[in-house]
């Protein structure tokens, strides 16, 4: 089994621990930023960490749904450990996740959401918006990495490999913005607000 120890020390030697500033697609600012996509970057640390993740789910799972764009990996290392069907909803024309591709739930089934990241918890509620358009039950949220802090992000059960607590700053509280340090976008979805 996988430490939390063991996985913050992995993180770190592969670069995912990222420090600077950062705009977070939520538009807050943060000096520390977690790039996931680093760790996953081999296929054996992904499948290390989906079998992980897969390993802490004890019910029932018919599918697996993953965020676009740094869920999908991991997503699909679960579904691969679980030996369940993955898919994962994409941006519209409207900015809104939706099921493409040819990807449907149907209302009965039990379906696993799957994020590298958890730190607002906005990208989970739109992919619980879709299972609830389509009636299919959510029974879980698994990630690499829960940065939430409250761990209320909703009332489904969420489960990560480790928890980190970074300050996260609002524009104009934003510590490093003070000193005038310039600020990077890492994330992959379009940003709420302006550039500071």
């Amino acid at each position: 089994m996988l430490t939390e120890k063991k996985l913050l020390k992995l993180l770190y030697e592969t670069g995912a621990v990222l420090d600077g500033h950062f705009i977070l697609s939520s538009g807050k600012h943060a000096g520390r930023y977690i790039q996931c996509a680093k760790v996953l970057e081999t296929p054996r640390r992904a499948e290390l960490l989906g079998r992980e993740l897969a390993a802490r789910i004890d019910t029932e799972v018919d599918r697996v749904i993953s965020p676009p764009l740094g869920g999908i990996l991991i997503g699909y290392e679960v579904a691969r450990a679980l030996d369940r069907p993955f898919l994962f909803p994409e941006r519209g024309v409207d900015g809104k996740l939706c099921l493409r591709r040819g990807f449907t739930l149907q209302a009965d089934e039990r379906v696993l959401i799957v994020e590298d990241v958890i730190t607002t918890g906005r990208t989970t509620h739109e992919v619980l918006e879709i299972l609830a358009d389509c009636g299919a039950t959510p029974v879980g949220v698994l990630a690499i990495v829960d940065r939430s802090s409250t761990h209320e992000v909703t009332e489904i059960p969420i489960c990560s490999l480790i928890t980190l607590t970074f300050p996260i700053y609002e524009p104009e509280a934003c510590p490093m913005c003070a000193q005038g340090l310039p600020a990077y976008r890492p994330g992959s979805r379009p940003s709420l607000a302006a550039t500071h």
